[in-house]
């Protein structure tokens, strides 16, 4: 949204602030075609998503392919997909007896949650727990790793194996990876 806090505050530091999708509430807002030529044009090389809840257009999937990543309040797998979203999971993660949640950072594709797992932090689930609880819990360990994935993205340590799984690098040791 045009009026939304994090533009504001990137236009106020001269950041370009670019709208998606086009809709009735954003008439200014670009098309699946016209957002993809203007990252290139940006020289854009990852999308860092942060909760976003809606499904990706193929259009942008297909130009970054293995450059776009989001976050999941749950271990993925596990209580994610279409209507897995803010305390929604946390209180499917209590209700189903599991004894451990967590945040998990993924490869976004054409579906809700199912891109390859790049990196998991653990977050156990206390007996008493409340959804509130364990929500604020995981979300601290979210920012940490989230912090952490983007540094080995910078630093170019996201590494395939031949099987497509994406791996991260250790700094300290280069032949260890997590």
């Amino acid at each position: 949204m045009a009026a939304c806090g994090g533009a504001q505050y990137a236009r106020d530091k001269g950041i370009p602030v670019i709208l998606f999708p086009k809709t009735k509430d954003e008439p200014d807002g670009l098309s699946p075609d016209d957002l993809v030529k203007v990252l290139r044009e940006f020289e854009v090389d990852f999308i860092l998503l942060a909760g976003y809840l809606k499904l990706i257009p193929a259009e942008l999937i297909r130009a970054y392919s293995r450059s776009i990543f989001n976050i999941h309040p749950s271990l993925l797998p596990s209580f994610g997909g279409k209507g897995y979203y803010g305390m929604k999971v946390h209180k499917a993660v209590i209700a189903s007896g599991a004894r451990y949640s967590g945040a998990t950072i993924h490869f976004v594709d054409e579906h809700y949650d199912t891109g390859r797992i790049l990196a998991q932090k653990i977050v156990p689930v206390l007996a008493n727990d409340t959804a509130e609880e364990l929500a604020a819990r995981v979300l601290r360990e979210e920012h940490k790793l989230y912090v952490e994935v983007t540094t080995a993205l910078c630093e170019d340590r996201v590494v395939w194996r031949e099987d497509g799984v994406p791996l991260i690098q250790s700094k300290e040791n280069p032949e260890e990876y997590y």
